[in-house]
């Protein structure tokens, strides 16, 4: 498997170098050279496959023979061994849950097959690997319980200050060890600044092995397609067979939605995917217009998706050959502000007795919208990305009432936070990094 960036296609690395790496040094995105289609008869049979043996057949596709076969399974039976169910609201409406990982969150897939693919890639190496990691709430907890006690590794977490949920922030603070936390005095988009630039610091790359564990990296991305075909093979059978389904995304960075576009161009029958996000809606902007104006995020309830300028923007274009109208007939998309969201949420819980978090109900909210206009009724999926305990305040403050939190998270209460408080200057940052590593 060869990688390019999205910055220059003339370039190759292999995987290792990769996922090692995270970021090119030209700022682009790792892509992999070819995206193999999978066998039809795969497509057709998924209900045969477990969600394990659905996750090895899509990366060794990708990875064409890169690590041994055992060595494979095994980092998918150690990452892919929680469910992805879908629940079904209505006749054409479909949750797909992704909170049932260590993090209770959908990145648990992602985190989680990188840190086994990472330590398979730095078997041998005794220079210590630094994670830079920026959040705006799921990614700092999936990375931090994926990471958590790896050997030769050590994860630093960006995280904006008073911008995540309190459980969110206690998964970033309280583990300790081999994971530390930086509370950045800014946004989302400032803590991913400055990790973007260290990687094109050359004094720090020097001094230190860095890598990310965003979506910006490829390792990140692909076990993100994995659930895309477990969710399909849930589907009853006349709707795989010739329904027309629709992945409704709540988006903030897309690497989820570039994740099912990957999985489509892999041979996945999906009619379109809805990119539904928050009042920061450059991408669903872009789409009506074709001008891409990435600003500021502005604050919402569903602070994970509080994005200005997502990252792997660069990737979806790569996809469509840059070219908008190509990304357009696959993607559409829609934006709520907070009352819309919070309207959402009460419907769901009155009309289906379904709780759900305040990214949901921004899916539920454009499943609607893109519903209305048309003459049919497609089979939609939403993503549910996040248990809505982690957003505990504004979901008891919306709906009335408190949904069940889990032991893992409730244990988190009333541990100790332990975070450096930094500002948004690079200098200050960079020094921080070489003092400590």
């Amino acid at each position: 498997m060869r990688l390019y960036s999205t910055n220059n296609k003339d370039k190759f690395v292999s995987l290792k170098e990769a996922v090692m790496k995270g970021l090119p040094e030209d700022n682009g995105l790792f892509m992999p050279e070819d995206i193999p289609q999978l066998p039809k008869e795969f497509i057709q049979n998924l209900t045969d496959y477990s969600f394990e043996e659905i996750a090895y057949n899509v990366c060794s596709s990708l990875f064409k023979g890169v690590i041994p076969e055992d060595i494979l399974r095994t980092i998918c039976s150690e990452t892919v061994n929680f469910p992805a169910p879908i629940v079904k609201l209505d006749d054409n409406r479909y949750v797909l849950e992704l909170f049932h990982g260590p993090s209770l969150a959908f990145k648990d897939f992602g985190a989680r097959f990188m840190a086994r693919l990472m330590g398979y890639f730095n078997q041998g190496n005794d220079k210590e690997l630094v994670v830079l990691v920026a959040t705006s709430g799921d990614t700092g907890g999936a990375v931090a319980a994926g990471f958590y006690k790896t050997p030769g590794t050590k994860v630093v977490i960006l995280y904006p200050s008073g911008k995540v949920s309190h459980l969110q922030e206690k998964q970033l603070t309280t583990l300790g060890h081999n994971i530390t936390a930086l509370e950045v005095d800014g946004t989302f988009d400032d803590c991913q600044a400055l990790v973007k630039k260290a990687f094109l610091d050359k004094e720090l790359n020097d001094s230190i092995r860095l890598t990310s564990a965003n979506s910006i990296n490829i390792a990140r991305l692909i076990p993100q397609s994995f659930y895309y075909f477990e969710a399909f093979k849930q589907l009853p059978k006349e709707v795989r067979e010739g329904g027309e389904v629709v992945f409704c995304i709540p988006s903030g960075n897309f690497g989820n939605l570039t994740a099912g576009l990957l999985a489509k161009k892999m041979g996945l029958p999906v009619h379109k995917f809805i990119a539904a996000t928050n009042s920061n809606d450059i991408v669903p902007a872009y789409l009506d217009s074709g001008e891409y104006k990435p600003r500021p995020s502005v604050r919402t309830i569903s602070n994970a998706m509080d994005v200005g300028n997502p990252s792997n923007f660069a990737r979806m274009q790569d996809l469509y050959g840059f070219t908008w109208n190509n990304l357009k007939d696959d993607v559409v998309g829609f934006a709520y502000n907070d009352a819309e969201t919070e309207l959402g949420m009460k419907e769901i819980l009155e009309k289906y007795s379904y709780i759900m978090d305040p990214h949901g109900a921004v899916g539920y909210n454009a499943v609607k919208e893109y519903e209305s206009k048309l003459e049919r009724n497609p089979t939609s999926i939403i993503l549910e990305t996040a248990h809505p305990s982690k957003f505990l305040p504004d979901v008891v403050r919306v709906l009335g009432q408190e949904p069940h939190i889990p032991k893992r998270l409730a244990e988190l209460s009333d541990k100790k936070k332990e975070a450096h408080f930094v500002g948004i200057s690079f200098d200050p940052f960079k020094n921080w990094l070489l003092k400590h590593y």
